[in-house]
C-alpha cells in the first residue's frame, strides 16, 4: 500500500474516531464534576502529543470512563485546585514504570481482578447517571445513591429522562442499521437526535455549559503542589498511575489481537502514557488512558498508522473551537445516557456466568472486587481485589499430599507438594492422630518446598513425641537420618 492511500485511510479513520471521542470526552468530564472543555483538552493531547509515540500504532488515547469515579473521588477530597499536580505526579510515576521497563509486569495482574475492577466502576458509574438522567443531584457516596434510588422516581425530570432513553435506544440500535449509515457512530447519532429534540420541544432540560476551551485550562501553580503533602495524595497518585497503566495495557493487548500490525511495546506505551498525562497535569486537565471503544472504532475504521490518532486530535481542536455552540445544545441527560451504555460495557455479566461455570474461584475473586469498590472506593477496592487473588493463588499452589504406610512393626508418614502455613492444620490433624505406642518414621523426600510453619511445627512435633516415648524413636524432621527434608 503506498503512502497517499495509508493517509486517505487514516484520515477517515480519524474523523470517526473523534466523533466517537467527542460525546465520549465531553460526558466523562461532566461526570467527574469538571467543565466538559477539559474532558476535550485531555482528548487533544492523548491525539497531539501521546498520539506520536510508539508504543502501540492504533490504539487512541483521551479521558475514560474507568477513571470517572477517582477523579471525582480525588475532587471532592482534594479540591478542583489539586486535579492538575494529581494528574502531573501519576503520568511522572507512568514514566517512571516506562522507563525502568516495568510495562510488562502488568501482564501478571489476575484478569479477574481487572475485570472487577472494570465492573466495580461501571457499577458506580451507572448509580451516579440514573440520577444525572433525569436531572436530579445525586447523593455524596455510592453507597448513599444506592440507598436513594427508592425515592428517585418521584424527582426525576420526565422530559430528561426521556432524551437519555432515547440515547440509550439510537446508541443501541444503531449497530442494526446499514453499513453506510453506521459510519456515524451510534453515540454520536443518540446525542445529536437527543439535542435535535431538546431544541425543536424548547425542553427545559440542563445542558452543557461550555465556554472556550482553552479559557479552561488552569495550570497548576507552586502554591497547588502542597496537596501532594496531604492526607491521602500519595493513594490517590499511585491509582491513578497504576489503573490508568493498567487499563491501557489491556486495552493494547484487545487492540492487539484487531489488527496484523505491529505488536504493542508495552514500556513505551507506558512512557506514552507518561508523557500525555504529564501535560495534561500541566494543562490541569483530566487523566487519560488508551481507551478500547476510540481504539477498536479506530481500527475498524481501517487506520494503517498512528498519524489517525494524531490527525482525531486535531478534529476534536476544530470542534471544540469553531463548533462550541453545537455544544452548548447537548442535554446533559443525553451525555448521561452515553455513559449509562458505558458503565453497562463494563459489566461483564456473561464473563462471571462462564467463570462461575469454569473457575469459581476467578468469579469470586471478580465479584468482590467488584463489590469492594461499590462499597469502598476504587483504589481500596482493587487492593482487596489483589489481596484476595494473591491469598488463592497461594492456597491453589500449597498442595500436600499425607499418607500413612505401615513399616514392619512402625509407620511411614510420606508428605508430598508445597508445605505452606496455609495446609498446616491438615498436617497438624494427621500428627494428632498417629498411634503413641509405635515408632513414626517421617519421609519428606517428596516435599518441593517446606515453610518455616511447617518446619517449627514438625520439630516441635518431634520433641513432644519424643518426650513421651518410653523407647527409641525413628529420626524425626532434622536428625541425621532424615530423608528430604527442605
Amino acid at each position: 500500500m503506498t503512502g497517499a492511500d495509508t493517509f486517505r485511510d487514516d484520515l477517515g479513520a480519524s474523523v470517526v474516531v473523534a466523533l466517537v471521542a467527542l460525546p465520549l470526552c465531553v460526558g466523562v468530564a461532566v461526570a467527574s464534576g469538571v467543565p466538559a472543555e477539559l474532558g476535550i483538552v485531555t482528548g487533544v493531547v492523548g491525539g497531539l502529543v501521546t498520539g506520536w509515540f510508539r508504543g502501540s500504532s492504533l490504539q487512541v488515547s483521551g479521558p475514560a470512563a474507568g477513571l470517572t469515579v477517582l477523579v471525582y473521588e480525588a475532587l471532592q477530597e482534594h479540591g478542583p485546585r489539586a486535579l492538575g499536580v494529581l494528574v502531573l505526579a501519576a503520568g511522572l510515576v507512568q514514566l517512571g514504570m516506562g522507563l525502568l521497563r516495568l510495562g510488562r509486569w502488568f501482564r501478571a495482574i489476575s484478569v479477574a481482578v481487572v475485570h472487577g475492577m472494570l465492573a466495580g466502576i461501571g457499577l458506580v458509574l451507572i448509580t451516579g447517571q440514573l440520577y444525572a438522567v433525569g436531572d436530579v443531584a445525586a447523593p455524596g457516596g455510592t453507597l448513599e445513591k444506592i440507598g436513594a434510588l427508592p425515592g428517585l422516581l418521584g424527582r426525576l425530570d420526565w422530559a430528561a429522562v426521556g432524551l437519555g432513553a432515547g440515547t440509550v435506544l439510537v446508541t443501541v440500535g444503531w449497530r442494526r442499521m446499514p453499513a453506510r449509515v453506521r459510519v456515524v457512530p451510534g453515540a454520536l447519532a443518540g446525542v445529536a437526535a437527543a439535542s435535535a429534540g431538546a431544541v425543536l420541544l424548547h425542553l427545559p432540560v440542563h445542558r452543557v455549559a461550555v465556554e472556550g476551551v482553552w479559557g479552561a485550562v488552569a495550570p497548576p501553580g507552586p502554591a497547588d503542589l502542597a496537596v501532594l503533602a496531604g492526607t491521602g495524595a500519595a493513594g490517590t497518585v499511585l491509582a491513578l498511575a497504576l489503573i490508568a497503566s493498567a487499563e491501557t495495557l489491556f486495552s493494547a493487548a484487545a487492540v492487539d489481537r484487531m489488527h496484523d500490525g505491529p505488536r504493542t511495546d508495552y514500556d513505551r506505551e507506558l512512557v506514552a502514557q507518561g508523557v500525555g498525562n504529564s501535560v495534561c497535569g500541566l494543562l490541569g486537565a483530566l487523566p487519560m488512558t488508551a481507551v478500547i471503544v476510540r481504539s477498536s472504532a479506530n481500527v475498524e475504521a481501517g487506520a494503517r498508522t498512528r498519524a489517525s490518532r494524531v490527525l482525531h486530535g486535531g478534529w476534536l481542536v476544530l470542534f471544540a473551537v469553531f463548533l462550541p455552540g453545537l455544544l452548548r445544545a447537548v442535554p446533559l441527560a443525553s451525555l448521561a445516557g452515553v455513559l449509562l451504555h458505558a458503565g453497562w460495557k463494563l459489566v461483564p455479566g456473561r464473563a462471571v456466568a462462564a467463570l462461575w461455570r469454569t473457575h469459581r474461584g476467578e468469579a469470586v475473586v471478580l465479584v468482590v472486587t467488584a463489590g469492594a469498590i461499590v462499597a469502598t472506593n476504587l483504589f481500596e477496592g482493587v487492593l482487596v481485589g489483589l489481596g484476595l487473588a494473591v491469598a488463592k493463588a497461594a492456597w491453589e499452589t500449597s498442595h500436600v499430599h499425607v499418607e500413612q504406610v505401615r513399616e514392619g512393626e512402625g509407620l511411614c508418614l510420606r508428605v508430598a507438594g508445597n508445605a505452606s502455613f496455609l495446609r498446616l492444620p491438615k498436617l497438624l490433624d494427621v500428627l494428632d492422630g498417629l498411634p503413641g505406642d509405635r515408632p513414626v518414621r517421617l519421609d519428606l523426600s517428596g516435599l518441593r518446598h517446606m515453610d518455616h510453619a511447617w518446619l517449627t511445627a514438625l520439630e516441635g512435633w518431634e520433641r513432644q513425641r519424643t518426650s513421651k516415648a518410653p523407647g527409641p524413636m525413628a529420626p524425626g524432621p532434622m536428625a541425621p537420618g532424615h530423608e528430604g527434608a527442605t
